[in-house]
């Protein structure tokens, strides 16, 4: 999937598939012209496994995490119908395992996590219709 961040003034262009993020390029807000980073020449890092960190990427309202921790399970999966309460992901955090519910009744529209995702505090897991 790819995603469009603005930070700071700059669109960062990312490419995410099986928990890899890839630079694909950097565009200052005011212009259209795409500036390619300098490490987008060479091979970039990959990242472990990111989560969303920007709602606005995902479709539908996101369900953040409410703290860092690794995504241990996947409980549901897009276009399934969920209740409010519903467990969808369990968090492994301190040791603890912390199960992450829906807030509404709906359906998952996408995920933006898989199992051995790192996630941090407010990051995109997932997003209901």
């Amino acid at each position: 999937m790819k995603y469009d961040v603005t930070l700071n003034g700059k669109v960062y262009e990312v490419l995410v598939e099986r928990g890899d993020a890839i630079l694909v390029s950097v565009n200052d807000v005011q212009t259209s012209a795409p500036v390619i980073a300098a490490a987008a020449a060479a091979p970039v890092a990959a990242v472990s496994a990111p989560a969303v960190a920007v709602s606005g990427a995902l479709k539908g309202e996101p369900v953040n995490s409410p703290l860092p921790g690794v995504v241990i399970r996947v409980l549901v999966k897009t276009g399934e119908r969920v209740k409010g309460g519903q467990p969808l992901i369990v968090l492994e955090a301190m040791k603890m395992e912390n199960e992450i519910t829906a807030p509404r009744d709906g359906v998952v529209a996408q995920i933006a996590v898989d199992k051995g995702s790192k996630v941090e505090t407010g990051s995109a897991l997932l997003s209901l219709e």
